[in-house]
């Protein structure tokens, strides 16, 4: 992550692009030499912001990356988390589990509480990407297959970029949105076909999980403008903490539990590598190089998911998976090289 990401960092992420809310704000101060708003570089507790030169636009592309890589696991290891353990205990189990890391950074730098008007953000990441997709998707994964799952990540980047430029006012180039369509297609045809694409409850719950979860990325990527990107999912995850524990207690007495390897290997993915430092990774990339452009890097997700389908559950790929991974990569680097 870019120099230090912690409370006391000297250099921060905040950088001027299409998809801030705070473009003409940001516009005076980099014209003064600033880089960005007074406000932000000013905030205790909060890293100085600076402009980010090309280098670190490539660092951002890779962290974002490290984080589509680390969601690409979300599905396999819910699979084997469920094996052993009913899904309101594996959604609820797995917040909470993550918390003990985040709260212990929090904790031990000793980071102030977010301001006041950054709480409402926290709560859409905390019920987007804590709560609501977890939860959505872990029902839908009890009568779906993985590869089947992976139809949401399909169009995650689309509705991620749609939803931030509500929120922000962005307008991505016309260029933009031809080739995320285009790899938004190919996709979505890739796992339906492969999986049969017949809708049923699963797909409904998929779907708004598509939702929930792509406003929780738009926030939680504006957030991270303003503070750390650990910190936004560790605030959030804090902000979820006496849902989740009660949650957990209560699917603990009311499903069956049998731990097995594959399970608790399963649920502390989701935990550590799912829920907090694939975050972590994903907003401080979010943040580099704006939201709809960290999106269209999720159009790989699908394809990484069906690849870890087959090593870790066994699923047969398809033949034409290679051919839908070079259309995603090549929308990937046109959407890359576009500028909003």
């Amino acid at each position: 992550m870019k120099d230090n990401d912690s409370a006391i960092a000297t250099v921060g992420i905040a950088v001027s692009t299409p998809d801030t809310g705070d473009t003409g704000t940001a516009k005076t101060a980099a014209a003064k030499g600033l880089g960005t708003p007074k406000a932000a570089a000013t905030t205790p507790g909060t890293p100085k912001a600076t402009t980010a030169p090309a280098t670190h636009v490539g660092r951002g592309v890779l962290l974002a990356a490290l984080g589509v890589a680390a969601f690409s696991l979300t599905f396999p290891a819910t699979a084997w988390g469920l094996e052993g353990m009913g899904p309101w205990t594996v959604v609820m189990l797995r917040s909470v589990l993550a918390t003990v890391p985040a709260g212990a950074a929090l904790l031990a730098l000793r980071v102030r509480p977010p301001e006041r008007r950054h709480w409402a953000g926290i709560a859409v990441v905390a019920g987007g990407v804590v709560l609501g997709f977890p939860l959505l998707t872990t029902l839908a994964l009890e009568t779906s297959t993985t590869s089947h799952a992976a139809v949401v990540v399909g169009l995650l980047p689309l509705t991620t970029a749609a939803c931030s430029a509500v929120r922000t006012g962005a307008r991505p180039s016309r260029t933009f949105w031809i080739a995320s369509l285009v790899g938004a297609v190919v996709v979505i045809g890739f796992a339906v076909q492969q999986s049969g694409g017949v809708p049923n409850r699963s797909d409904l719950l998929l779907f708004a999980a598509l939702l929930v979860c792509a406003a929780g990325y738009t926030e939680g990527g504006r957030l991270a403008r303003h503070m750390p990107g650990w910190q936004v999912i560790g605030w959030a995850l804090v902000l979820a903490l006496p849902v989740t524990v009660a949650g957990a207690a209560l699917a603990l007495s009311a499903e069956p539990l049998e731990l097995t390897a594959r399970s608790v290997a399963g649920v502390l993915w989701l935990a550590v590598g799912s829920q907090f430092l694939g975050m972590v990774a994903w907003y401080r990339g979010m943040a580099v190089i704006g939201i709809s452009r960290a999106s269209q890097l999720q159009l790989a997700q699908p394809l990484l998911t069906l690849l870890w389908s087959v090593l870790l559950l066994g699923e047969r790929l398809p033949p034409a998976a290679p051919a839908a991974a070079l259309a995603v990569l090549v929308c990937i680097a046109v959407t890359q090289r576009t500028r909003g």
